[in-house]
This record gives structure tokens, C-alpha cells and sequence, in this order.
């Protein structure tokens, strides 16, 4: 769909509202960016101490160029540009025909893309972002399960209360832990090489084929188990097997399961409840003072003893169920997070003799995969 040359959108001033949800640092555009954003033709409107939570000081946009100013002047920006999907009071606060750009989140309708068509505001989803060779700049979803991978294994690491690496000393020696990894995407590639570099000794379970190559490139074990189909889906993600397929998986993996010491789990089906891989009764045959980090929390957990956003400790196992580990590195997430956003930004504008103008969106494979319309 193709975005009508009129004033409003043809003015590229960006706001930067304040995150809402709580518990959320990051914010969507870094000082760093905004210099390089300016000096390409944008203006750029900072809500006051949108950047603080993640260690970006307004002082640091003011000498970048942005302008400080308040909530309602950051939202009302003709480009908006956020980490999270709006809610209906920024929504709101937006300008008619205004362009958002920021996750959308939604697999069920909950009202939120009828409120934005409704005042013509066009919604262009990071997590649409095809994942080809050329759009890898700007995956948000890679750059920020890159940050997952990796902090859910120093969760892991200082909750588990004994040594990852082998460990030998005068005073005796301790093995390394034993370390699996279910699902091998970009989270779980993340975490098995975190985990290598921390000395664990790593295991690891896709049910796509094509992933055990990376995962021994990284020095892991692959698991490998016959379920008499496998799961590879489209766009690189997996799909969701049989419930025979289901059930013979997790007869085969308890055995490997039971014997680790830390489990890290990711595996996630887009728009789909999380696959239960850790049964209850594998919770408790497993050591007591072992950690299972389940990253698929939020949508139900690979784990179903796990607690989204809650540390339990069930059958002497801690389980971890936080929901959003790039928030927890929000300083660096967020400069992943911008890179990514200047880049779309880059292949939706040209410049011409007047100045910046956008492209039409349904030209480029990338920004109309993105762009969510009443008709997609």
C-alpha cells in the first residue's frame, strides 16, 4: 500500500515517547542514532527522560539535536517511533494519518489496529520484518532474542549455586554443569554459545534438521530424537507438530532432560501457545538446586510449572519465567534496537530535490511485509 504524499506524511520529524508497560527500560532510539538520523534529514522529538531507564541522559539528545519536549508533543510527531505496542491512550495522543513504527504484538485482535485505522495511522510492525539475507539489519526480533539468548544464561549461571566450568583446585575439583538448550533459533544459538564460553558442558534440541550444524559449529552435542516428522516451518521459525508427534517428543526427551543441571528453553511458535518440552514429572527427577530459565514464559512456558514474570522453585528446582530479558539490558538493547529502526528507515525514504520523501511501501518486499493494513 502505497502512503498518499501529503503534508503530514511527507514531514519526517520522529517522536520518541517514554516507554509505558511496566518494567520496560529500553527505548527506541539511542543519542547515537538520532545524530546519524539528523544529519540524513530527519528531525527528531524526545519525550523528557525517555532514554533514562535505559543510560541515555537528555543531555546526550539535546547535543545529538533532538528536542526535548512533553508526552502529548512526542506522540503527536508524525512518525512514531516505539519499543512496545501503543496503547489505546497513546494511540489517542497520536496524529491522524500519523506513521508508528515499533512492535505491534498481535496474534488475536484486541482492538488496537481498529483504533489506529480508525484515525488513518499506519502501523509498520518490527516483528513483520522478513527474515532474507538484506533485511537482517533491521530484524528486531534477532537483535533483541540475541540479548535474550545470552542474559538467560547469566540468569541461569547465578542461580544454579555451583560452577558452570570444570573447576580444579588444591582443595578438589568439580565437574561442569550439564547444560541443555531446547530450541536452537537465534535465543537458543545466543545461549549455547554463552553457555560454551562460560564452561558448561552444552546439549542441545531443535526439531528442525537444518539446525544441527550450528548447533555443533558451536561446540554443543545436538540431541538427536526420531518423532516421525519433523518441524521445520516457513520463514526460518518452526511449525507446530501432531500431538502424536508431541507426545513421543516428550517421552524421548525426559530421559535427557531429567539428567541436566540448567535448562535454557525457547522454543516458541509464532501466534501459538509454547510447546511443553519439561514436564512436571521431569521437574522432579532432575537435582535438586538445578535452574530451568524458560524463555517461552509469556506465551504459557515450555515449562508448565513456570510462573510468567515470577521466580518459583518447584520440586527443589528454580524455574525463571521473566518476560522480557532485553529489558534487563536495556542500554544495550536499545542501540541494537535503534540500529535496527534507522535501517527500515533508510529503504522507506529517498531523497529528492525538495528534500526526504517515502517510497512507496508496497515497492519494497521488506516494508510490505511490515506494513499492516486493513487488508492484511
Amino acid at each position: 500500500m502505497a502512503l498518499n504524499h501529503d503534508k503530514n506524511l511527507n514531514n519526517m520529524h520522529i517522536g520518541i515517547p517514554k516507554e509505558s508497560l511496566a518494567g520496560e527500560a529500553r527505548v527506541a532510539i539511542t543519542p547515537e542514532i538520532a545524530k546519524k538520523l539528523g544529519a540524513k534529514g530527519f528531525t527528531l522529538s524526545l519525550e523528557k527522560g525517555a532514554g533514562l531507564a535505559a543510560g541515555y541522559h537528555d543531555d546526550d539528545y539535546q547535543a545529538a539535536g533532538v528536542a526535548l519536549v512533553d508526552r502529548a508533543s512526542a506522540l503527536a510527531a508524525p512518525i512514531v517511533t516505539k519499543v512496545r505496542k501503543p496503547d489505546a491512550d497513546e494511540i489517542a495522543a497520536m496524529s491522524d494519518g500519523a506513521l508508528f513504527i515499533g512492535h505491534i504484538e498481535i496474534c488475536e485482535d484486541d482492538g488496537t489496529l481498529k483504533a489506529m485505522f480508525d484515525r488513518g495511522i499506519r502501523p509498520v510492525a518490527m516483528e513483520r520484518i522478513p527474515r532474507i539475507s538484506r533485511a537482517q539489519s533491521m530484524d528486531a526480533l534477532s537483535s533483541q532474542s540475541n540479548i535474550a539468548g545470552y542474559r538467560a544464561v547469566i540468569e541461569a549461571a547465578a542461580r544454579y549455586g555451583r560452577f558452570f566450568p570444570l573447576m580444579m583446585t588444591s582443595a578438589g575439583s568439580a565437574k561442569p554443569a550439564r547444560l541443555v538448550v531446547l530450541g536452537a533459533g537465534v535465543a537458543g544459538l545466543q545461549a549455547i554459545a554463552t553457555a560454551r564460553r562460560l564452561g558448561a558442558d552444552v546439549y542441545a534440541y531443535d526439531i528442525r534438521p537444518e539446525t544441527r550444524e550450528q548447533i555443533e559449529s558451536l561446540g554443543a552435542k545436538p540431541i538427536d530424537l526420531d518423532i516421525g516428522e519433523e518441524g521445520s516451518g516457513e520463514g526460518g521459525y518452526a511449525r507446530e507438530l501432531s500431538e502424536e508427534a508431541k507426545a513421543r517428543q516428550q517421552e524421548l526427551l525426559a530421559d535427557e532432560l531429567a539428567k541436566a543441571h540448567v535448562i535454557i528453553t525457547t522454543a516458541l511458535i509464532p501466534c501459538r501457545p509454547a510447546p511443553v518440552l519439561v514436564s512436571e514429572d521431569v521437574v522432579k527427577r532432575m537435582r535438586e538446586g538445578s535452574v530451568i530459565v524458560d524463555l517461552a514464559a509469556a506465551n504459557g512456558g515450555n515449562c508448565p510449572l513456570t510462573e510468567a514474570d515470577n521466580v518459583v522453585q518447584k520440586h527443589g528446582v528454580t524455574l525463571v519465567g521473566h518476560t522480557n530479558y532485553p529489558s534487563m539490558m536495556a542500554g544495550d538493547a536499545s542501540a541494537f534496537y535503534a540500529h535496527n529502526i534507522a535501517n527500515l528507515l533508510a529503504i522507506m525514504v529517498e531523497e529528492t530535490e525538495s528534500g526526504l520523501v517515502f517510497k512507496d511501501f508496497a515497492e519494497d518486499e521488506v516494508t510490505a511485509a511490515a506494513l499492516i493494513t486493513p487488508e492484511n
